[in-house]
């Protein structure tokens, strides 16, 4: 069985997710920001009306929060029950991936990252890290932050 997944950067790191969730892919708009929100929520935009937040993915991972440039993007996504934007560094592009090449990751002392990932794939000459996006959303922070 084969799936696809749009595959983007984070931090120098290659990221993957699966097409069926991605929305779109909006080129970077400054968020407006939000009192008393988890240090990951970037702010929110405005999708043809709609209020999105926005999470910068970097921060959600443990990493140094990301400082937008216009070089940026949002790629929205249903996260848990909520539609929201993540905040990447670029884009790459579209890669099938049979289902057996997905790994488990592996466990290490610390596991932030892991806890994200539904698995690591060694696609041409890198290793894609496949986020699952209902462990990005799960915890009452983000509940509270939408």
């Amino acid at each position: 069985m084969h799936r696809e997944l749009i595959t983007f950067e984070v931090g120098g790191q290659v990221f993957g997710i699966d097409i069926m969730a991605i929305r779109e892919i909006r080129a970077w708009s400054p968020a407006t920001r939000l009192p008393r929100v988890p240090h990951y929520v970037a702010g929110v935009v405005n999708l043809r009306g709609s209020v999105l937040p926005v999470i910068d993915l970097a921060a959600r991972l443990g990493w140094e929060p990301t400082e937008p440039t216009p070089r940026h993007a949002i790629i929205v996504t249903q996260l848990g029950a909520q539609v929201c934007g993540l905040i990447v560094d670029s884009v790459s592009d579209i890669v099938t991936l049979n289902n057996d090449a997905l790994q488990p990751p592996p466990t290490t002392a610390n596991d932030s990252i892991i806890s994200f990932l539904e698995g690591l794939a060694a696609i041409e000459d890198r290793m894609v890290m496949v986020l699952n996006l209902a462990a990005l959303a799960d915890g009452d922070e983000f509940g509270e932050a939408a």
